[in-house]
């Protein structure tokens, strides 16, 4: 591990999300993907961790980690933020690109709404999670 947990958190996720999942069992590992954007999810008594992978010539694909795996990565990530006993935010979207190195982490602290793909709506949400650093 290195010595920086957002490098760790980062790292733990693209491990994570072609190991044995709900995703990864319908399409298969995904390799070839640009960027991602995983959202992770501070539920009541859950935690969950889905989100896009995004290949070549526009092509997305779901992706899930197993909160098992990613966990002492987010427990030392989230260590860095905040101390024991703090309230915890609802969600943090993960974004990476993968031929730059450049990410973002943005927290959601109470809108437990923000960033939830639904079938009426999972076009538009892969598109606006997708990675844009200009």
């Amino acid at each position: 591990m290195s010595s920086d947990v957002t490098v760790d958190l980062i790292r733990s996720l693209i491990e994570a999300m072609n190991e044995p999942s709900w995703a990864s069992a319908t399409q298969g590992p995904v390799e070839d993907w640009e960027s991602l954007a995983i959202v992770l999810e501070f539920g009541d008594g859950y935690r969950s961790a889905s989100g896009y992978a995004y290949l070549p010539e526009g092509a997305v694909a779901p992706v899930a980690c197993s909160w098992s795996s990613i966990r002492p990565a987010v427990d030392a990530y989230l260590g860095s933020y905040y101390q024991p006993g703090d309230l915890l935010p609802v969600k943090i979207l993960v974004q990476f690109e993968r031929t730059t190195g450049k990410y973002t982490v943005t927290f959601e602290e109470t809108n437990e709404d923000r960033w939830k793909t639904r079938p009426t709506n999972y076009r538009e949400m892969r598109e606006e999670l997708r990675p844009r650093f200009d």
